[in-house]
């Protein structure tokens, strides 16, 4: 947010008014003028005061280097809004099924109040065209609320997905220049109508614990969902370890999606309890403005992402954020405007398909240079290769949840909710499989076969609940729906079988396949 108003400052076209006489002074300290490089080569950063980060230990053993491989980019804009649309930055995207999500800020003059709305568009793939339904033009799904923190801007939207609910958590502010910026949320059931949560109210806002030019406020935030903690990470430019020009990256995590109760900030020896979202900010995590941040299970580490000189620089982090596992990796190329990462709905990274163990995709969405407006939206990735996700068998079963792959009787293994299902037939295994490998990682030689599917094993249903089918462990696994019981059946030579209610209910209960 802060990143594209000091792009916006430096063309001829009039610059959105959100803040500017506010943040005039910080445009001038971060020397953005020579940072953010052009859409035909990339630049050197400026010079600046050594970066305060967040101390990382020693590792106890060095750090395991990643390689670069399969560098893409799209051949121009995927994500812009209608011509009336001056800008376009931000982005939050979400791989979500078989289809890409993303929510993004621009403004279109219609939309009421006047100010930043948060966009919405999808596509088949990331390369897009992102649009609404039916090709149209991507629409404003969230605007500012008339009152309250919001009543002008909403912008930089970090959305997840966690038990069927959408939280977008995102910057508002009331005005143009005299009102600083904080954090809301708002929930929603399918990521395009939304309720704005904790009455309205913003649930962090700045920790004005120092006094800096830069009055820009909390802001620009990114959410993930891990281990039943919501982490999330923003910029506050009043905190007390940002930079010397307001640039710092602090984080905190709860158990409450709102963050009104069990809140844990990230300090100088990890995280500690404390009063308040607005306690005092003692450790940045990175030096910079308009970051993302995702969870990367094959590495068992964070990532986080923001702007350097020359493009998507990610830095990674243990689970404490304590330790540094690998060195940092950059996603070269132009930008005007901080990422957004591709991310599963709980703001992780995607699982590679074809190796699932040792490489992590790495996609980036993020603000360029466009003829028709001053920012578009463009894809840049790679992969890295060289990751170790299946050396721990615990790891390994976390990680192949749901895929399936040779087992060694040249029947199929199947992981289903950690558990290996060895599966007789490889068709039936297709069926119930997320993905399917050519080859059986290495670690699955250790574990033993917690169940077996055998040719023509009934599949039983009772007249209140669906379909499942009784493994040699005796229990009774589920399917997942109808659907997929009668491709199975098929496929398996299984016969329908109706028991009662109570005879259904007397088998153990395994993990649901498919």
């Amino acid at each position: 947010m802060l990143g594209a108003r000091c792009v916006r400052a430096m063309t001829p076209k009039p610059a959105k008014p959100v803040l500017i006489a506010l943040l005039a002074a910080a445009f001038v300290l971060t020397g953005c003028a020579t940072v953010v490089p052009s859409d035909a080569a990339t630049v050197a950063p400026a010079d600046r005061a050594k970066p305060r980060q967040h101390p990382a230990s020693e590792p106890a053993e060095p750090p395991v280097a990643l390689t670069n491989v399969n560098r893409r980019k799209s051949r121009g804009v995927v994500a812009a809004g209608g011509a009336d649309a001056p800008y376009n930055y931000g982005p939050s995207v979400m791989i979500d099924g078989d289809g890409k999500r993303m929510w993004w800020c621009s403004q279109y003059g219609k939309a009421k109040p006047a100010g930043d709305d948060i966009l919405h568009g999808s596509a088949k793939e990331l390369a897009g065209p992102f649009t609404s339904s039916r090709g149209r033009k991507p629409a404003a799904v969230f605007s500012g609320s008339r009152k309250g923190f919001d009543g002008m801007h909403t912008c930089d939207p970090s959305v997840i997905k966690v038990k069927d609910v959408y939280y977008l958590y995102y910057t508002g502010a009331k005005g143009d220049h005299q009102f600083g910026n904080a954090i809301g949320v708002a929930t929603s059931k399918d990521g395009l109508r939304w309720r704005r949560a904790n009455g309205g109210e913003p649930i962090v806002k700045p920790s004005k614990d120092a006094k800096r030019e830069n009055a820009y406020g909390a802001g620009q935030p990114a959410a993930v969902f891990l281990d039943g903690w919501y982490y999330l990470m923003f910029t506050d430019t009043t905190g007390g370890a940002a930079g010397w020009n307001g640039a710092g990256q602090f984080l905190l995590r709860s158990r409450d999606p709102l963050f009104g109760s069990d809140v844990e900030a990230l300090g100088p020896k990890g995280f500690a309890e404390v009063s308040s979202t607005a306690a005092a900010r003692r450790s940045s995590l990175a030096d910079a403005f308009s970051a993302d941040l995702m969870w990367v299970e094959v590495l068992d580490a964070f990532a986080v992402a923001h702007q350097t000189g020359t493009g998507t620089t990610l830095t990674f982090w243990d689970r404490g954020f304590t330790v540094n596992p690998h060195p940092p990796v950059t996603v070269a190329g132009p930008w005007r405007e901080g990422p957004g990462l591709a991310r599963t709905p709980w703001g992780h990274a995607p699982i590679s398909a074809g190796d699932p163990c040792g490489t992590v995709p790495i996609d980036v969405l993020r603000a360029t240079k466009n003829v028709r407006a001053p920012t578009g939206i463009r894809h840049f990735g790679m992969d890295l290769t060289g990751a170790h996700g299946c050396a721990d068998p615990a790891r390994a079963l976390a990680l192949l949840e749901g895929h399936a792959f040779p087992s060694p009787e040249r029947t199929m293994d199947l992981i289903t909710d950690g558990k290996l299902v060895r599966v007789d037939r490889r068709s039936v295994a297709v069926t119930l499989a997320r993905s399917v490998l050519k080859q059986r990682p290495d670690p699955m030689a250790e574990l033993a076969v917690d169940a077996r599917l055998t040719p023509e094993v009934p599949v039983l249903y009772s007249p209140g609940s669906g379909p499942g089918v009784l493994l040699d462990d005796g229990r009774l696994w589920p399917l997942r729906d109808a659907s997929v019981a009668d491709a199975m059946a098929k496929l398996n030579g299984s016969r329908a079988k109706t028991v009662s209610d109570h005879r259904l209910a007397s088998y153990p209960a395994g993990p649901t396949l498919g």
